[in-house]
């Protein structure tokens, strides 16, 4: 493993401190995506780990991996030298993560907050579905934390859901009523904004374009994906 601590200690750690919401049914989180997304959940995951610049060799990261999706399928797109670890606050996702690992994948308890591997340790880090159950003071701490384990040149992809029309629009709004719901009902567009407007940028991969430049980031652009989603991307400079 990378990382300085135990397991146990980062257990010990994370549950000492606030991390966010914490999602503890892998199971049902992986149906749910399966049933979101009409069964083409591993279409979308390719599509994250191309986009994330991903290259023979790499190493990656993925923080708040979940049930382990995309963390296995960037350790495929790394091959055989190349490796990819997946980091979540769960000890139930990270679990069953293990279990469905491949060769070179790896799986391991730890915060986005506090990551526990030295500096310049990826090339790629990726979290998607994720910023918004971090604690939202934690966030810019979270994505300072991704700025120090890459390397320079290093690159990050962020996505959560993005709305559009339809029944998936729909869907996507009422998972970020939820999202807002967690931040406590405050959203960032002042006062006169709907609930509706506060939910959707508790979800709006947009909003870290500031503090990405601030902790150093550059190139970072901003795109729409399949199945409604919004895609960050940013690379720390060499």
């Amino acid at each position: 493993m990378i990382g300085h601590m135990t397991q146990n200690e980062q257990v010990s750690d994370i549950e000492s401190r606030s991390v966010g919401a914490l999602i503890n049914w892998p199971r049902r989180y992986k149906l749910l995506t399966d049933v979101y997304l009409m069964g083409r959940a591993g279409s979308l995951t390719r599509h994250f780990a191309t986009t994330s610049g991903i290259r023979p060799g790499d190493h990656a990261l993925d923080v708040g991996c979940g049930p382990g999706r995309l963390a296995n399928e960037l350790a495929r797109q790394a091959g055989p030298q190349g490796r990819a670890i997946g980091v979540d606050p769960s000890r139930q996702m990270i679990a069953y993560a293990t279990e469905h690992a491949v060769a070179n994948c790896a799986f391991e308890v730890g915060a986005a907050q506090s990551l526990p591997y030295p500096n310049a340790s990826f090339d790629v880090v990726t979290s998607t579905f994720a910023m918004h159950h971090i604690a939202e003071p934690e966030r810019k701490t979270a994505l300072a934390a991704i700025f120090r384990v890459l390397r320079p040149g290093g690159r990050l992809l962020l996505a959560d859901t993005h709305p559009s029309g339809g029944l998936r629009g729909l869907a996507v709004r009422a998972m970020a009523a939820v999202a807002a719901h967690r931040e406590g009902g405050h959203g960032h567009g002042g006062a006169g904004h709907s609930h509706e407007q506060d939910g959707l940028s508790a979800v709006d991969i947009r909003r870290y374009r500031e503090a990405l430049a601030e902790i150093g980031f550059t190139a970072i652009e901003f795109r729409t994906g399949p199945f409604a989603t919004g895609i960050l991307t940013a690379v720390k400079p060499d």
